[in-house]
């Protein structure tokens, strides 16, 4: 990949990372409703910049528009401003980590269909992790649980909202459907935030939080990463979420002062590991699907190669010949 297209990658985890900070500078001024509208206000704003986001969708995807903006936007977003009340943005942060575990749970769970022994192993060991992160937290007492609880309420969102935000994404782009639901998300969290900005008491250090908050973390981080999925593909572009716990960790002790106890940094690299382990099984997973599709060798036989379609064996260059004729990817399968 060339140097821009990292940036692309690396840019919106150190935004998202950093958005727990600027939630935890910005609840200093204002009350945690309030935060949640401004927040969608200025990202919605600021989406509306760049001309993509204007793309016409069909009436008939308004319905599942108006739930992603439920979903994805207004619950889990006004879940995180409760819950770093309660415990720390740091902890916050590194509980992020489990997102993909529960996308992944909530992927097999609609499809009724189980993750393979790797993906599984990746999501035990990940779901460990993220216990010994929220482990310390919830020794700390009822008002420290129940904050937890408000972060995996909005991971469990998120990872509803995902698999109804694919098809749509994929029909219109990333851009359009963001927009529209934040849209959604605006109007749904205005009667509760609108007292709450009015009663806002405004210095700099929350102003410009809560402004770094809403531009970057609603609106550039996204732009950012439906470029990086357009250049690079979306499952190297989804990687950047594993920069989101350290970066939290990081800037919520360099900048904040705040105490992290060690059992919880040892469950975030726990829970990251994991996560990583089920993404890479499956990437794996599908790359062996389109090498099959493109009709790489099958099986490796006594007499050579099984090919399933020998006019596309035939045009693949030698050097992926022989490196595919070393190994055997599926049973023996009748050559067409």
């Amino acid at each position: 990949m060339k140097r821009n297209d990292w940036l692309l990658l690396i840019i919106p985890g150190l935004i998202w990372g950093a958005s727990f900070l600027f939630i935890a500078e910005a609840l200093q001024a204002i009350a945690p409703n309030g935060l949640t509208f401004v927040r969608i206000l200025i990202g919605f704003a600021t989406l509306a910049l760049f001309p993509s986001t204007w793309r016409r969708i069909e009436p008939r995807d308004w319905g599942a528009i108006a739930l992603l903006g439920i979903v994805w936007m207004a619950f889990p977003l006004s879940m995180f401003p409760h819950a770093e009340e309660r415990v720390s943005s740091a902890v916050t942060g590194m509980l992020n980590g489990a997102g993909p575990l529960l996308v992944a749970i909530v992927s097999s769970s609609l499809s009724r269909k189980l993750p393979s022994r790797n993906v599984a192993a990746g999501l035990i060991v990940g779901v460990i992790g993220a216990v010994l992160v929220a482990l310390p937290a919830v020794r700390e007492g009822r008002s420290s649980a129940t904050g937890v609880l408000l972060i995996v309420a909005a991971l469990c969102s998120y990872a509803f909202a995902l698999s109804i935000a694919q098809p749509l994404q994929n029909r219109y782009g990333a851009l359009p459907v963001i927009w529209r639901a934040q849209a959604v998300a605006m109007i749904l969290t205005a009667p509760l935030g609108i007292p709450e900005l009015l009663d806002a008491r405004w210095t700099r250090g929350p102003l410009l939080a809560i402004l770094a908050l809403g531009g970057f973390g609603t609106g550039v981080a996204f732009v950012l990463m439906a470029t990086a999925a357009g250049r690079v593909g979306p499952t190297r572009a989804s990687a950047t979420v594993f920069l989101i716990p350290g970066v939290a960790l990081l800037l919520g002790v360099l900048v904040r002062g705040e105490k992290v106890a060690l059992l919880s940094v040892l469950g975030c690299v726990v829970c990251v590991a994991g996560a990583m382990l089920m993404r890479v099984t499956e990437a794996a997973g599908r790359r062996l699907t389109s090498w099959r599709d493109a009709g790489v060798p099958t099986a490796v036989s006594a007499v050579g190669v099984r090919w399933r379609n020998r006019s596309v064996a035939r045009r693949l260059p030698s050097s992926v010949q022989d490196r595919a004729a070393g190994c055997a990817l599926a049973p023996p399968a009748r050559a067409s």
